[in-house]
Formats: structure tokens, C-alpha cells, sequence
């Protein structure tokens, strides 16, 4: 998934960088209130992660003209301001969760996976489809209970698709959570990525659709078919 990490605090922001990377997001990260309203004007984002004391343009007023232009991303907002009436503002312009500085690293990507799982429509922590079997809180992969290695870019493309069987996913979407600014992307990235996965998991898991990109589809085959 592509995440926009607004934290003006180097240290806070190279180790909640680091641990985002670790879980195989693609993250940008901006250390002011402006840039975060230009990211957020000129790439498309799964998740904003937001501290609220920002130069230039509080984190409160970026919130307001996210949602002010229907911008339906989840926010986390992640700051040191810890009196009530701070998480009351914070959680009534917008924002879909709320922790307080210092926090622990472990808690904050749990709170990420779970904005995750509820902006996918789902509660439940690990993604079924037929004998394949995803944890998005371990990355543990296991096709009929046995494990599966994939690399940190499979696991990139197949975790948005399996998120939502029967949604498509263009080539372009799916270079978006594989990429933040500064990768280089080659030509073929998707197509590469999504052959490891399929040699892995299965030929039927990612099917394509012509012009239009790739989905999982809804019903997996019946085992034996």
C-alpha cells in the first residue's frame, strides 16, 4: 500500500519511515503542512499518517481541506497534543484514528493495518481465497497450509487485489502501491511481479482483464476443478 507520511520531527519520521518500509508499504514523506496538500493534490494514497504541530500550514487545516474536497482516505493522525479537547477536534474534522507522541511503533502499525482492513470493508485480520491464505500483521503467505515465500514487491501487488476479490486494479493503480517518489519503476514491473505471484500461488488467482488491469476473482475454483 502507498502511504503519505506527514512528520516534520527527522528522528520520529526516519524510524516511522523505516517501519512502514519494513511492512513492504511504499511511503512518501513530506515534512510540512503545504507539501502534504500537494501530495495529497498529485498522488493517490491509501493511508495518511499525520502529526498535527506542522510548519507552514497546521495538521488540522490540511485534515479540514481533505475532507473539505470529499477526500475519503484514512487518516491517523499522530501527534504530541494529548488533551481531550485536541482528539475531540482531531476526530470531528475527520480524522479516523488518534494516537499520542511518544507511542509505541508496534501499536502504531497495528492501528495502520486496521484502517486498512476497515477502508477494504473488512474486520477480519487475514484474507481467505480458496486454498491461498494471506496475515497482512505478519506477511505470512500459505497456499494449503503450507508457507510461501513471496518478495516484498509480490506481496505489494497481491495484497489489494486480494483484499477485494472481484475489483480491478490497473496497471497504473497497482504501480501506485508499489512506488513512492523515489523508486525507479521499469515498464514491466506489474507483469513481473504478478508472474512470481501466480507461479507461487497459482495460475487462477490473478486473472487479467483486458484493457483494464487485473483482479482476483470473487469465487475461487472448486478444489479438484
Amino acid at each position: 500500500m502507498r502511504m503519505l507520511l506527514v512528520e516534520d520531527d527527522a528522528m520520529i519520521g526516519e524510524v516511522v519511515l523505516d517501519a512502514l518500509r519494513a511492512e513492504h508499504h511504499a511511503v512518501d514523506w513530506v515534512r510540512d503542512g503545504a507539501m502534504a496538500l500537494t501530495a495529497l493534490a498529485t498522488a493517490p494514497y491509501d493511508l495518511l499518517l499525520l502529526d498535527l504541530g506542522l510548519p507552514r500550514q497546521d495538521g488540522l487545516s490540511v485534515l479540514r481541506q481533505l475532507r473539505a474536497d470529499h477526500q475519503r482516505l484514512p487518516v491517523l493522525i499522530a501527534t504530541a497534543r494529548d488533551a481531550v479537547a485536541d482528539r475531540v477536534a482531531g476526530l470531528d474534522a475527520g480524522a479516523d484514528d488518534y494516537i499520542v507522541k511518544p507511542y509505541d511503533l508496534d501499536e502504531l502499525l497495528a492501528r495502520v493495518r486496521a484502517l486498512l482492513r476497515r477502508a477494504d470493508g473488512r474486520a477480519e485480520p487475514a484474507y481467505e481465497w480458496g486454498e491461498v491464505r494471506i496475515v497482512p500483521s505478519t506477511r505470512e503467505v500459505t497456499l494449503r497450509g503450507q508457507p510461501v515465500q513471496l518478495s516484498a514487491r509480490e506481496w505489494a501487488v497481491l495484497e489489494p487485489l486480494l483484499a477485494r476479490p472481484g475489483r480491478v486494479l490497473s496497471r497504473q493503480q497497482l504501480e501506485d502501491k508499489l512506488y513512492a517518489w523515489r523508486d525507479e519503476v521499469s515498464s514491466n514491473a506489474v507483469e513481473v511481479y504478478i508472474h512470481g505471484v501466480r507461479k507461487k500461488l497459482g495460475a487462477g488467482l490473478i486473472e487479467n482483464v483486458r484493457g483494464l488491469g487485473y483482479l482476483v476473482p470473487v469465487a475461487p475454483p472448486e478444489s479438484g476443478s
